[in-house]
């Protein structure tokens, strides 16, 4: 008798779900576009976010550039992008405090939240810190995971192109509150893009007068609509710190805001803050500086903080107050936005110096 093989069973195999991404493909410069990535799965107690706007930054142009800093510090194939805005699309089943649908943004430094550090308040510069878009996947992508310790609900009244910026936005925050600037005289060493941002922020805090240092006079014109009261153009020398002695009784500035990370700001910075005022460094530079401690801080008897990111949450907070407080004006600062798979003229446009804040829109 013949016995006839019955044709075996083909079980549909159910495609994982995909999304786009900017990725880094190679150890060398440029990001590449993959619309074909694996979504990411959420953990137990993590949020899956559908990405919609996500600023680039001076980190971004770091690891696109692959300078010395990104090859020693970013893994090749990583998603890269660490601000953004979006909607809870899923949560882990542990999560017990947010739901899909609820837009948020997130703050990218991940810690474990068992440390030193972590437990006295100060997560931010915790030991394990682990960060989106540099150490895990970031959010120039369709979806983001986060913990949900890190997710942050965004008030309605805050538009979402702001919202894509607040992690530079915090960083200035940060920045202006630890120095404690109300009724007092600040120098802003650098307008870049979180300078620019510490000067509304300064001004909306109760600095009683803003001088501002840079070496691109349009975006010197900018920090002075935006409140400075006078900004120089630090390639002319260190004429100017006479006359920034001359406006505040011969002294020199209450606070110094180092926003630049240069050798020659930092310096000229300290020679114009007063003896016995506070310098608050936020710049990082480049190459290790030479700079003479004895007469800028010791003899000076001048407080010096460094800032690193934000206060986990307490500059959240913070600046969430100041943006529904209306004071912060940041439209001029957020000048570009292109679609995610314009990647390329949108770096370009920040690298250029032709826009200060690039945002990508990633969805509708």
């Amino acid at each position: 008798m013949t016995t006839i093989a019955k044709p075996a069973v083909q079980v549909p195999v159910t495609p994982k779900p995909t999304m786009r991404c900017l990725y880094k493909h190679h150890a060398g410069v440029g990001l590449k576009f993959d619309g074909q990535r694996n979504r990411p799965v959420p953990g137990p107690r993590d949020v899956l976010i559908r990405v919609k706007k996500a600023g680039i930054c001076g980190t971004d142009r770091h690891i696109w550039e692959w300078d010395q800093w990104a090859a020693g510090r970013i893994p090749v194939g990583i998603v890269t992008g660490h601000e953004f805005v979006g909607t809870i699309e899923a949560v882990g089943p542990a999560v017990t405090k947010y739901q899909p649908g609820l837009r948020v943004s997130a703050e990218g430094h991940i810690t474990a939240g068992l440390d030193y550090n972590s437990r006295t308040g100060n997560a931010h510069i915790a030991s394990d810190t682990r960060i989106i878009g540099i150490d895990r996947d970031g959010c120039f992508a369709d979806y983001v995971v986060v913990p949900e310790e890190n997710v942050w609900p965004v008030h309605p009244s805050i538009p979402d192109k702001v919202a894509a910026v607040l992690d530079p936005l915090g960083n200035a925050v940060h920045t202006v509150m630890a120095a404690g600037v109300s009724a007092r005289s600040v120098l802003v060493s650098g307008v870049g893009i979180i300078g620019l941002m510490g000067v509304t922020v300064a001004k909306a805090a109760g600095a009683s007068r803003i001088f501002c240092t840079d070496v691109n006079p349009a975006r010197l014109a900018l920090a002075r609509k935006l409140g400075a009261v006078e900004a120089y153009d630090a390639r002319k020398g260190d004429g100017f710190i006479s006359d920034v002695r001359r406006a505040t009784r011969g002294e020199g500035v209450d606070v110094l805001l180092e926003m630049s990370g240069a050798e020659s700001a930092m310096i000229q910075g300290f020679r114009a803050l007063r003896s016995g005022g506070t310098a608050a460094l936020l710049g990082l530079p480049a190459k290790q500086v030479t700079f003479d401690f004895n007469e800028h801080i010791i003899f000076k008897g001048c407080t010096v903080l460094g800032i690193n990111g934000r206060k986990m949450f307490e500059t959240w907070y913070q600046m969430e107050e100041l943006l529904l407080s209306g004071r912060l004006e940041l439209d001029e600062i957020i000048t570009h936005e292109f679609p995610l798979e314009d990647f390329e003229r949108a770096f370009r446009t920040m690298m250029t110096g032709e826009g200060i804040k690039v945002v990508l829109n990633v969805g509708a």
